[in-house]
């Protein structure tokens, strides 16, 4: 326990989900999404330097898998503020005990929870409502010519996305499959 959350392992190396702990009385709540003091050990030196949301209308949508390379790599909090997601990292580093897997989180406003995903894992989610909207905290800014991609329907990782894939943008789509001889990305 750190603060205002409570931090847990997942069997992704570096993947972590952060059960924020909301203030409720009869006025509402109050809930810490992001301390730089409490989350000091799993982000070292570095902090956060951009916030972004996303608004994701219709269920079954993907999105991701992205990443960026160093030195523009970056680690990533997602949270669901409304909706209900299947948020999933990718284990892309070379030398990684997990390189190749992947590990999924459903997030929900309800829930209070979010997934740190270290540099060199890929991103993505998939809506399972209408109306989802997450919000991202970024240690790296957005670099266009280090951004890179993951088919998110890749048989070599096979994500076992809850719904079947809908809606995917032709961006995504074209991310590259990973090729037999893909032995990871330097972070």
């Amino acid at each position: 326990m750190s603060g205002r959350f409570h931090v847990a392992e997942t069997p992704l190396l570096g993947v972590h989900v952060l059960q924020r702990k909301p203030y409720e009385d009869e006025r509402g709540s109050f809930e810490r999404m992001y301390c730089a003091e409490d989350l000091a050990d799993l982000l070292r030196d570095r902090r956060v330097v951009q916030v972004n949301r996303t608004l994701t209308r219709q269920r079954a949508s993907v999105r991701g898998m992205h990443y960026q390379l160093a030195p523009s790599a970056e680690t990533k909090i997602v949270s669901c503020l409304r909706g209900s997601v299947f948020d999933v990292a990718v284990d892309l580093r070379r030398d990684s005990p997990t390189f190749l897997r992947w590990h999924g989180e459903v997030l929900d406003a309800a829930g209070h929870r979010s997934l740190l995903i270290p540099e060199g894992c890929a991103h993505g989610f998939q809506a399972l409502v209408d109306g989802c909207e997450l919000l991202y905290f970024h240690t790296a800014p957005y670099d266009p010519v280090a951004e890179r991609g993951v088919n998110a329907l890749d048989p070599r990782v096979a994500i076992a996305w809850p719904l079947a894939v809908e809606h995917l943008s032709e961006r995504d789509r074209s991310h590259p499959l990973v090729a037999p001889e893909f032995d990871g990305i330097s972070v």
